[in-house]
């Protein structure tokens, strides 16, 4: 299995102090040649990788302010189009431009949305959801009308944070300083808590940062300390009392979270977005409405078990998991876009086809099933040649022997299962004066092409 791994070119992967993006890429790429996986990560130069590392960036953008950000992208962008040939399947994740890109190669294309920035960017999404694959990091970030293959939360690796049951005493923001992350926030409730806070993150808004933040940075009540790299970051995740999350946003993960549990620290956030899918209210922190309600919570963070926080990340949110996750829906992706015949199910030989006909050849593996689908232009007659079969065909289920056969009139739903232990082969007429891929209608899949559109590289079974 060779994976093309696109990264975002805006720090280095992995990045030296902030760039979650580039930090979940470095991970997960890591994570796949520690399992054998032929992997190229495509990123900016200065990039560090045990598999092999691709770049025509010259630099991260944000640390070289002399490069056009977006003329680099798109250069970035083509150079893995333009070798595309060279992969089995390309795993984007840099937001919705590769998209565009998407369609003019053969080779499978999987997404990993990390978020929506604006709905201004969804008519990209929209429009290839039929011949991408999608992978949301939560259940909470998926848009409506978009097609996942599944959720894959993100990972960390356990052991670059250390565990320390006895905490300091203060209470820490750790993220942007913007008000989607509720930097304001985490001051008033600390001050109210009366417990100093630290803070620590990129300044990625300076207005706000100057009117909302910095009047109340005393270094001694709260100090706001810069960017933490990973040596800073596990000592002030692992000392606090707390890690406030605040958050004004529907977050669609919250790495930070998860890096705090790490090291047993509890979270006290507010009750958005992905926070519910992360925390366990009472059990690893406390999911709040307010800012009352996060003094309230802070007051009892005590009650909560610092060793329940590690073991809610190890059982959840281990690299190890995240990898495991992707590797499957790797081989999925490449088995049903696999153009030799070879399927999840089985696979399958065309024998004839002419103008007025096709004939296939098809093996069914024991206890596998093809997709419950209908065909507008075209019928079918299956005869088994071997095995035993259950045949859908509308509202009836037909179960035949070796030598039975049936047909599928054009409209009809139908599908094919072996409830056997051994083969099962069978030979498919297709008759009609369309017999394309975008002639099927899947209403039933196990394999994620649901609503997908088939012209985009599809099977048809």
């Amino acid at each position: 299995m060779k994976i093309a791994m696109l990264s975002s070119i805006a720090w280095k992967t992995p990045p030296e102090k902030y760039g979650p993006w580039e930090r979940v890429v470095s991970l997960l790429t890591e994570g796949l040649v520690d399992k054998g996986i032929d992997v190229t990560l495509f990123a900016a130069a200065g990039s560090e990788t045990r598999g092999k590392l691709h770049a025509v960036v010259p630099a991260p953008y944000a640390e070289d302010r002399s490069l056009d950000p977006k003329v680099w992208e798109c250069l970035h962008i083509a150079e893995l189009f333009e070798n595309s040939k060279n992969f089995d399947l390309i795993h984007n994740q840099f937001d919705f431009l590769p998209l565009t890109f998407s369609g003019l190669v053969d080779t499978p294309v999987l997404t990993t949305i990390h978020g929506f920035s604006s709905p201004k960017i969804l008519p990209v999404y929209q429009k290839y959801n039929q011949s991408s694959f999608y992978v949301s990091i939560s259940d909470a970030d998926r848009a409506p009308g978009l097609d996942y293959l599944a959720t894959v939360y993100h990972g960390i690796d356990l052991e670059n944070f250390t565990f320390r049951s006895s905490p300091g005493e203060y209470l820490l923001f750790f993220g942007r300083m913007h008000h989607d992350k509720g930097a304001r926030e985490a001051i008033e409730i600390a001050a109210r808590a009366g417990i100093k806070l630290l803070m620590a993150g990129i300044i990625q808004d300076e207005a706000y940062y100057k009117a909302q933040v910095a009047p109340y940075v005393d270094q001694v009540r709260v100090q706001y300390l810069g960017v933490a790299g990973p040596e800073l970051r596990d000592e002030l995740l692992g000392n606090a009392l707390a890690l406030l999350h605040p958050i004004n946003f529907n977050e669609p993960f919250g790495l930070s979270v998860v890096e705090a549990g790490a090291c047993g620290t509890p979270v006290v956030a507010f009750n958005r977005g992905s926070m519910p899918e992360i925390i366990q209210n009472g059990v690893n922190g406390f999911l709040v409405a307010d800012i009352d309600s996060a003094v309230e919570a802070v007051r009892k963070i005590k009650e909560i078990s610092r060793r329940e926080c590690r073991k809610t990340v190890a059982k959840h949110f281990t690299r190890e998991r995240m990898v495991e996750d992707y590797i499957k829906i790797y081989r999925q992706i490449i088995a049903i876009t696999n153009k030799d015949g070879r399927r999840p199910w089985g696979h399958y030989e065309v024998l004839s086809e002419r103008p007025d006909h096709k004939i296939k050849r098809i093996h069914v593996h024991p206890g596998e099933r093809l997709s419950l689908q209908r065909h507008r232009r075209r019928n079918e007659h299956w005869h088994i040649v071997r095995g035993r079969a259950v045949v859908t065909l509308g509202e009836e289920e037909i179960r035949l022997q070796a030598g039975a056969s049936v047909d599928i009139p054009a409209g009809y739903a139908h599908r094919i299962k072996n409830p056997g232990h051994d083969e099962l082969v069978f030979i498919e007429v297709q008759r009609g004066d369309y017999f394309g891929e975008d002639d099927i209608e899947r209403l039933q899949d196990d394999y994620g092409r649901m609503n997908r559109n088939p012209t985009a590289r599809r099977p048809d079974l």
